[in-house]
């Protein structure tokens, strides 16, 4: 069995306290590593750190050296993407294929913003007072605390811990109590890259134990989450006890409107990636396809189609396309939205089950078609491969069906009229759309949603702005100060 380290201080350090857990391989429902936990000890001393690594050495480092250690990331993020693919690969269910391209693609996360580490600038302010010159500087936050959930964990500590770094922040990350061993692996990759110590520190832990205690340090800055709405909700109160900035990346319910001109063949494409990519586990998941009465019957026949022949099995073989659930927990979970959703009114098009023939949390790739906005369905984040099909007649009612939920992270548009794109697209609430494609999030881009699905912007040069303050400097340039009190 593997074992693995918190990363505190340049350090792989056991717990002071010596518990420890095992992981579970989810395509076979064995243990496959144990992992340190980390308590009140180890979370006090990774803070203290990261607080003595940006009061001192970090601080005093030039921009470009700052960009010489991401691009070290990036090229030992490729290096090593076989090695960090194959243990998210046996942590998590997803496809080795996936784990394996998205460690490789990630390093251009890191490639970016050592591209704009030197690239922030203040402003001269247009003072109307001869003897005062004013100007502004941006500086870092500070310590920051990341939480990062189990489902994409390379992606999601990239879109913090790269900006992060770039504008001269620290950071404590806690990984997932749920398959946090591809985390623990990646803090090899940040020893070698050869950070100060007390830069990146990374450990493992429970929620009343380790991550409530970090998330409300009094040496804690700013608190960058992924995860979902109710967790959220206790991270917000916790952080009122030092008043940290928040940003929050949490839940999703995408819809994806495809119009009666819409392309069905490239529109079916992109959905089975959306609705099935990486067993539907992911916030951006397709969950909610609306499509137009008049195609609806065609659409439905070709996507069953395709669905039929997708390959389900074991997430290491290069063949196949979607593989198992992250634990007995979701899968059970998974089952049950299914069930509900039936109950509700929905009709069953295929799926809705453990796939036969195989050991581990494997479900099929679950379609439903539902008639009404109650089904839970419609309302809740399922986290796995099931996807909703609802029709609609006008465009208002594809613009209202797509509206009407607490979440608004992505969603999507198919249609070859432009017009129509743009009006759409201006009117649904969420904080990142794809016309006539779906899915993949590039590093330019900002991305973040709206509503219960958070606060904030994580990537491209807005995602900075989290990471950084403002600070106003004011110069007197007169003989002497006017007086104020009286001759004195």
């Amino acid at each position: 069995m593997q074992k693995f380290k918190n990363y505190i201080n340049g350090d792989f350090v056991n717990s002071k306290t010596g518990k420890s857990f095992t992981s579970i391989d989810p395509s076979n429902e064995k243990e496959f590593a144990e992992i340190s936990l980390a308590e009140e000890f180890e979370v006090n001393t990774a803070v203290e750190a990261a607080y003595n690594a940006f009061h001192g050495e970090w601080s005093k480092i030039l921009p470009s050296k700052r960009a010489q250690y991401l691009r070290a990331i990036g090229d030992q993020l490729k290096h090593n993407a076989e090695l960090l693919g194959t243990i998210e690969t046996k942590d998590t269910g997803k496809l080795f294929k996936e784990t394996k391209f998205q460690a490789n693609y990630i390093a251009e996360y890191y490639y970016y913003y050592a591209g704009l580490v030197d690239k922030i600038e203040g402003a001269t302010l247009p003072i109307d007072k001869e003897d005062m010159q004013v100007f502004t500087t941006r500086v870092p936050v500070g310590v920051i605390a990341a939480i990062i959930p189990w489902n994409s964990q390379m992606f999601l500590t990239a879109v913090k811990l790269a900006p992060a770094l770039a504008m001269g922040n620290t950071i404590v990350i806690k990984a997932s109590e749920i398959a946090p061993t591809p985390l623990l692996e990646f803090a090899k990759i940040i020893d070698k890259a050869g950070l100060p110590k007390g830069v990146v520190n990374i450990l493992t832990g429970y929620a009343d134990t380790c991550s409530k205690l970090l998330t409300s340090h009094p040496k804690i800055n700013k608190i960058a989450f992924t995860g979902g709405v109710h967790t959220a909700k206790h991270i917000v109160k916790n952080s009122a006890e030092n008043l940290s900035r928040v940003s929050l990346e949490l839940g999703g319910k995408a819809p994806n409107i495809v119009f009666e001109d819409a392309n069905i063949d490239s529109c079916l494409e992109a959905n089975l990636r959306g609705g099935f990519f990486n067993q539907g586990e992911n916030c951006t998941a397709v969950t909610r396809l609306i499509v137009h009465e008049s195609i609806i019957d065609e659409f439905t026949e070709k996507y069953l189609k395709k669905i039929s022949k997708i390959k389900q099995g074991m997430p290491d073989d290069m063949k196949t396309e979607i593989g198992a659930l992250i634990s007995k927990n979701h899968f059970d979970k998974v089952q049950n939205y299914v069930e509900e959703g039936i109950k509700d009114g929905g009709e069953l098009l295929c799926g809705g089950k453990s796939c036969p023939n195989l050991d581990g949390y494997f479900f099929e790739p679950t379609v439903i078609r539902i008639r009404n906005t109650e089904n839970i369905l419609f309302r809740d984040e399922v986290f796995g491969p099931v996807v909703s099909l609802i029709p609609f007649k006008e465009q208002e009612e594809a613009i209202f069906l797509a509206n009407k939920t607490d979440y608004g992270l992505a969603g999507g548009i198919w249609t070859n009229n432009i017009n129509r794109a743009l009006k759409v697209a201006k009117n649904i609430d969420a904080g990142y759309l794809w016309v006539n494609t779906y899915g993949g999030i590039i590093p330019e881009t900002p991305y973040g949603g709206f509503k219960q699905s958070g606060t904030g912007k994580e990537l491209g040069e807005e995602g900075l702005e989290e990471y950084l303050r403002t600070k106003n400097i004011s110069i007197f340039m007169g003989d002497s100060i006017p007086k104020w009190y009286g001759d004195n």
